[in-house]
């Protein structure tokens, strides 16, 4: 890592309090049951590490958020899966950091774990507290969080990559006050990202689709303007605006639901894209819709289509993305190609997620659809590195500096007696 972060590896952790900061925030079923344990999965050899070498770990971590409020729920479960993760038992205490949370911390042993409530059941830890009240790291001191938590505490360790454009207490503040370090995890994460992003295997393809086309955007005048990618694959959503912005239509079905959801504020910008850079895209020539109940493809030359909804890319489009797929040095993919929970359209997205399985490049994937499908059509050791990110990811891959990246800098260069 470039950055100056100090790993929890190099602190004598023997007998020592730690606050770990995890991200185990998960998808969940219709009942509200864990259904992607990814990054429990990656979470673990942190854990692991520190219990080995006789740290009383406390863990602080989230699921949901306000508004992500059905996805709100207590940590009970993680906790489980945690302790048949890591072979060892993980407690759970359904508080934060109130009297039953310090009780618990106090009685830790060496070698053993406790999850401590959701920390979005905290107003501080919401998301909409970050944006509406803006606190600095310094401020947030002052939270009833980092004031109750902070002094039962040695040090404190963060393994939340996937978190790290978040400016909340629970991951930016406790840097003020102990000593931080982090965890593999993070490290693995920052190394991986840094390398697709400024030392590509070449050629490096870009992969670009899903619904939440903001993302894509988001990254595109990095990869473009310093040439990190000379190839970007566009496909779902990103792919019809790309078709707009080409000049085609797509039908009063489609541009409406583009419309409504203000999509096509970016038909101007992937215009401005094409014409600076023409021989970088690669957009999709045909298109899949239902008709009849039935998966029915078109060409692009025979659009628009006015009562059709494209739900996935076409079969020459999907033979089109294998062929770069194989011929590349380097792959990053965030997005399927289309409606990949639907079987009559999950076609794009398998071929091509096969395809980069199967391709001898080094592959990155991240984002929690592309994260889904790939678990759903292909055997995710074939891939180089899954990424547990999804928001931290999208806005490292921009170039901007991550929140947490800069509070832990920040702590590489305060003065704590670190094994004292």
């Amino acid at each position: 890592m470039n950055a100056q972060i100090r790993s929890t590896r190099d602190v004598d952790v023997t007998g020592k309090r730690v606050l770990l900061r995890l991200d185990i925030n998960s998808p969940l079923g219709k009942n509200g049951e864990i259904v992607d344990r990814t990054r429990l999965e990656k979470s673990v050899p942190t854990l692991v590490d520190l219990l080995d070498r006789g740290a009383k770990v406390a863990i602080l971590a989230h699921q949901g958020d306000t508004l992500d409020y059905q996805n709100l729920r207590d940590l009970s479960e993680h906790a489980k899966i945690l302790s048949e993760l890591a072979k060892r038992n993980v407690g759970y205490v359904d508080d934060v950091c109130g009297p039953e949370a310090i009780r618990v911390v106090q009685s830790l042993e060496q070698g053993e774990a406790v999850i401590l409530g959701n920390v979005r059941y905290l107003t501080e830890e919401v998301s909409s507290f970050e944006t509406v009240v803006k606190l600095s790291p310094e401020e947030m001191t002052k939270t009833w969080l980092v004031r109750t938590l902070a002094p039962l505490f040695d040090l404190y360790v963060n393994d939340a990559f996937s978190a790290a454009h978040r400016a909340s207490p629970s991951m930016v503040a406790f840097q003020e006050v102990l000593p931080a370090s982090a965890g593999d995890l993070l490290f693995t994460e920052f190394s991986e990202l840094s390398n697709i992003l400024h030392n590509p295997r070449r050629p490096a393809v870009f992969i670009l689709g899903g619904a939440k086309i903001s993302d894509a955007f988001g990254m595109l005048d990095q990869v473009l303007k310093n040439n990190t990618a000379d190839t970007i694959l566009t496909l779902g959503v990103t792919g019809q605006v790309f078709l707009l912005a080409s000049g085609k239509k797509l039908g009063e079905a489609s541009e409406a639901w583009l419309s409504d959801r203000k999509l096509m504020d970016f038909v101007p910008q992937a215009k401005q894209y094409l014409e600076q850079y023409p021989d970088r895209f690669v957009i999709p020539v045909d298109l899949a819709y239902e008709k009849d109940g039935e998966r029915t493809e078109v060409d692009v030359s025979n659009l628009p289509i006015d009562d059709a909804l494209f739900l996935d890319v076409g079969e020459k489009t999907i033979e089109n993305a294998e062929r770069v797929v194989a011929e590349a040095g380097s792959l990053f993919a965030n997005g399927p190609a289309g409606v990949y929970e639907d079987e009559r359209f999950a076609k794009g997205t398998k071929r091509i997620w096969q395809a980069i399985a199967a391709s001898s490049g080094h592959s990155v994937l991240g984002g929690g659809d592309s994260v889904s499908a790939a678990h759903r059509f292909i055997d995710v050791s074939d891939i180089g590195f899954i990424s547990s990110a999804g928001g931290a990811m999208v806005r490292f891959m921009t170039g901007k500096t991550l929140p947490l990246i800069e509070a832990m800098q920040k702590n590489y260069n305060k003065e704590f007696n670190i094994d004292g």
